[in-house]
């Protein structure tokens, strides 16, 4: 299958084809999977010398890895400070300085390549929906003092300056912070793992696996015009992953996103925005955003159980852009698509051994970037040398998503934030009604979910 239309494959470099499985093969590991997860734990584990056949469905980084919002940064799906009260301080940023070596990593593995991967300026402001400085202000303070991110606090008057909004009261920068083309940093990788030795192979979707006759190997995994045997299997399907493992399916939610690439703004994106920041905002139902290409906005959001149609999908994201931006009134969308992120219930990666020799890596919600980039370390370092740091993540583990309801609760669960943003609007209204001040008009926002 080709990959779908997007900014991401409107300007990748290069599309190699990659053959498919014909035979039947033996090796050390099969990894299952061509996303970001699968692409870099093939890649670390042919860089500690194990032979390693990848086998991927569709093409690599078909799916979430390629067509993503495309932001870097460290930090997991699940806020680091809940993190922190949960489990404590010492394991919080044990877990947090993970995602912050795969950070610097990545930057490793990019030098000499940044032109056609890492797009131009860093950095990334979170946007407050709601007023309330206290907070933000005790957030940042409390994440440079955990995990040294070098958050800058942003007043209210420096966001209005740089986003022309009523939406937005305080917020913060967060310099470490980087914006890719997706696409082409999943292929990079991928190109990676094969020079350093992996055996990649595309349209090659795993039918079964089962354990293996003999005493050579461990498993056997099929796909319809090969097999590969081997010692060990590591699954790195995430949203993808349908029925191939009923316990992994069952730990993880498919849940559809959103992203929207408007046509060239040019001089209308002044009246808008005047920094060149990637954005997002800090509420449950988040919208984000960025500057690509020729001055336009990469707009994403939502959450869904609902796949409408390419001008359906634009026309409802459109919407959400002029709720935060009603001064673009006007603007088409030129492109806009979906695809599936995998979560679990406690929103934190499941990096796992499941029996000897069977292991996930998988359920990165959203925030995959990086942290795909440790699971794979983590996982290739585990049965490359038996380290057991991958255990930080034990606890973890494959709870039941709500299977065959699951997208059902996801949509409900995202109505539900949609209401709690809501309600958390109201109670600023009425704490700064009490204190005799004004309030943004942000409360009387018009409803985001046009579906039917």
């Amino acid at each position: 299958m080709s990959y779908i239309d997007s900014y991401y494959r409107r300007t990748v470099a290069s599309l190699p084809e990659i053959e498919s499985l014909q035979d039947d093969m033996e090796t050390s590991v099969c990894v299952i999977g061509g996303g970001l997860a699968g692409i870099s734990t093939a890649l670390g584990l042919a860089e500690r010398g194990v032979s390693v056949v990848l086998l991927e469905a569709e093409r690599m980084g078909w799916g979430a890895s390629g067509r993503n919002g495309g932001f870097i940064s460290c930090g997991f799906s699940q806020n680091a400070l809940t993190l922190a009260r949960k489990y404590g301080e010492p394991r919080a940023q044990q877990l947090y300085g993970l995602t912050q070596q795969a950070y610097d990593l990545i930057q490793t593995r990019i030098k000499g390549h940044e032109a056609g991967i890492k797009e131009p300026g860093e950095g990334t402001v979170t946007a407050s929906w709601f007023d309330d400085e206290t907070g933000i202000r005790r957030y940042v303070d409390e994440m440079n003092r955990l995990f040294g991110e070098g958050l800058e606090f942003w007043p209210r008057q420096q966001m209005q300056e740089s986003y022309l909004t009523k939406r937005y009261f305080d917020g913060f920068l967060k310099q470490k912070s980087q914006r890719f083309q997706s696409l082409n940093y999943a292929l990079h990788t991928a190109d990676m793992a094969r020079q350093a030795g992996a055996q990649l192979f595309e349209n090659s979707r795993v039918t079964q696996v089962k354990p293996a006759p003999g005493a050579n190997h461990r498993w056997r995994v099929t796909t319809p015009q090969g097999s590969v045997k081997a010692q060990h299997v590591v699954y790195a399907c995430s949203g993808y992953i349908d029925d191939l493992h009923g316990k992994l399916s069952r730990a993880t939610l498919p849940v559809a996103t959103y992203v929207l690439l408007t046509e060239p703004l040019g001089d209308r994106l002044e009246s808008a925005i005047k920094s060149p920041y990637g954005v997002s905002d800090n509420r449950f139902s988040s919208n984000y955003y960025r500057l690509v290409g020729d001055q336009q906005l990469l707009w994403g959001g939502r959450v869904s159980m609902f796949h409408p149609s390419q001008e359906k999908l634009k026309s409802i994201m459109l919407k959400d852009l002029l709720s935060v931006y009603p001064q673009l009134e006007g603007i088409q969308g030129e492109v806009a698509w979906g695809g599936y992120m995998g979560y679990s219930v406690h929103k934190m990666p499941q990096i796992r051994q499941l029996k000897p020799g069977e292991w996930c890596c998988q359920g990165f919600g959203g925030h995959g970037m990086v942290t795909t980039t440790m699971g794979g370390e983590l996982i290739a370092a585990a049965i490359s040398s038996e380290d057991d740091e991958y255990l930080l993540f034990k606890n973890f583990g494959l709870d039941y998503v709500g299977k065959p309801f699951g997208p059902i609760i996801a949509q409900l669960a995202y109505w539900a934030y949609q209401l709690q943003d809501a309600l958390q609007v109201s109670r600023f209204n009425r704490k700064h009604k009490r204190a005799g001040r004004a309030y943004s008009p942000c409360a009387a926002r018009p409803k985001r979910w046009p579906m039917k």
